[in-house]
């Protein structure tokens, strides 16, 4: 169930700082939609601990088999803002 509201860039990565941290040496302010979450130091554990908090504070439920193909912050929005479904999947 979605709220309805847009999950923005700023959301995702105020979520990825409080659930994980950031990494030493990245910069998540800068230009990041297109950057590998492994390239930004996130891992698996890190990344499921986001998808908690997404889940939480959106009410959006997310897949674990579509949450594995969004590998950077514009695929995770685009699901999150989908409401959990991959634009184009189906």
């Amino acid at each position: 169930m979605s709220t309805g509201t847009t999950v923005t860039l700023a959301d995702l990565t105020r979520m990825l700082r409080e659930s994980a941290g950031e990494e030493e040496g990245v910069d998540l302010d800068g230009d990041v939609l297109d950057v590998s979450f492994d390239d930004l130091g996130y891992d698996s554990l890190a990344m499921l601990e986001v998808i908690g908090q997404v889940q939480r504070e959106y009410g959006v439920r997310l897949p674990d088999e579509t949450v594995a193909d969004a590998d950077t912050p514009r695929a995770l929005l685009a699901l999150i803002n989908a409401g959990g479904d991959l634009p184009g999947a189906g």
